[in-house]
């Protein structure tokens, strides 16, 4: 290919989200595409830095995937697809899937499992001595008993390819273990059993370029997310203290992770937990952003878009020439709820610290940042407590995203 023909990206996206990546894509001078979902025609999608839309069919909120992989072949034939970028979570697969099928470079098949589902993350970690909550497929039952009678409860059970805690159940005996299996009756082989580890909650939020870490930032949630979707409460995360024990240990940890599910090049969100033995443990990882609007909070307090890095990663064409912009070393912090009201009024709150004012039906949403990890911590605290006051509104866990 002639070096001035400008790089074409395929980005898809079952959710509205990314749309940072898709305007950094036409920075960089890529002829740049949309592959999305029929219902979401009329987003708020940037079509200034789009050279079209295509769209799928998703009656029932799921695509086809022979038809997909159908569609984006007959788009091939007057497009060249150089790089294919999944937006979304749910999008890895397919994104993967269609780099197999038209021999794009990028994640295949195989890797793509280590960062959607759940029981290939643990196997995996396992495998490489990466320490993880005691865990048990749902498929073989002698294997299972033996699990059960071994691993005290409670346990989570677990879809293998949702994503944050959507879908989950605790479950607090092996007998409504059994019974939750049998109301999923032949769906259950898509879900994994875990013993439920009570504590604190990390996220690493990653830039990988062949297979080395080269930006990570380490937050830690202000309840587990767990506990938010069955609880009701308001998500909140905020950064942890720069050169503290728990940065220095999940940025290591991370590294060996990412290492061993085989990242070559994007961004990351994992998840640890610390037990009650003061221990951390992974819990999973994913190929794409942070979200719940983490990484407008990690932009308030660096300076780094990690949509728009990302993009500039994937459209940059000889291998390890992408470098991280300088950015601010400050502490963010981010909360976010469901809200009762249909559109929110966050006017009251009107510190010069928030970097970030979330404008979404029925949500409220704010970041903040400042070089003093304390003051974030204050605001976060402060704001949650409001946010209850104010906002909250709480719906039943759901099986699907919203």
């Amino acid at each position: 290919m002639p070096p001035e023909t400008p790089l074409t990206v395929l980005c898809i996206a079952s959710h509205e989200k990314g749309q940072e990546f898709i305007r950094q894509c036409k920075r960089e001078g890529c002829r740049t595409y949309l592959l999305t979902s029929q219902s979401l025609e009329n987003a708020d999608w940037p079509r200034e830095s789009l050279d079209d839309i295509f769209l799928m069919p998703d009656p029932d909120g799921q695509w086809h995937m022979p038809d997909v992989i159908r569609g984006v072949s007959y788009l091939a034939r007057t497009i060249r697809i150089d790089r294919i970028v999944a937006l979304d979570d749910f999008d890895v697969e397919k994104a993967a899937a269609l780099r197999e099928h038209l021999r794009v470079p990028g994640m295949g098949d195989t890797t793509a499992r280590y960062f959607r589902d759940k029981l290939a993350m643990r196997k995996r970690a396992q495998d490489e001595n990466i320490s993880v909550p005691a865990f048990s497929p749902i498929l073989h039952y002698d294997d299972l008993r033996a699990f059960l009678q071994e691993v005290p409860p409670p346990y989570v059970l677990k879809p293998r390819a949702q994503a944050g805690a959507i879908g989950i159940r605790k479950l607090s005996s092996a007998e409504d273990v059994w019974r939750s299996l049998d109301e999923l009756g032949d769906e259950q082989s898509f879900y994994l059993l875990e013993q439920f580890v009570p504590g604190d909650v990390y996220h690493v939020d990653t830039i990988v370029d062949e297979k080395r870490v080269l930006f990570s930032c380490v937050s830690r949630y202000g309840k587990p997310p767990l506990q938010v979707s069955h609880e009701g409460h308001v998500f909140s995360t905020v950064m942890v203290p720069h050169g503290s024990d728990d940065e220095r240990i999940l940025r290591g940890l991370n590294k060996i992770v990412l290492k061993a599910f085989g990242l070559v090049r994007g961004v990351s969100h994992s998840e640890y937990i610390r037990g009650e033995d003061g221990r951390f443990y992974f819990l999973e990882t994913s190929a794409r952003v942070g979200g719940a609007h983490i990484a407008e909070m990690i932009e308030g307090a660096t300076g780094l878009n990690l949509w728009a890095e990302w993009a500039r990663l994937e459209t940059t064409t000889t291998p390890g020439q992408y470098a991280v912009p300088p950015y601010r070393n400050d502490y963010g912090g981010l909360l976010v709820c469901l809200a009762r009201q249909e559109w929110p009024d966050l006017s009251a709150y009107n510190d010069p610290e928030i970097t970030f004012r979330l404008k979404k039906r029925h949500h409220a949403g704010l970041a903040v940042a400042s070089p003093d990890h304390s003051r974030v911590q204050e605001l976060i605290t402060r704001y949650a407590e409001r946010f209850r006051e104010d906002f909250l509104a709480v719906l039943p866990p759901t099986d699907r995203p919203l």
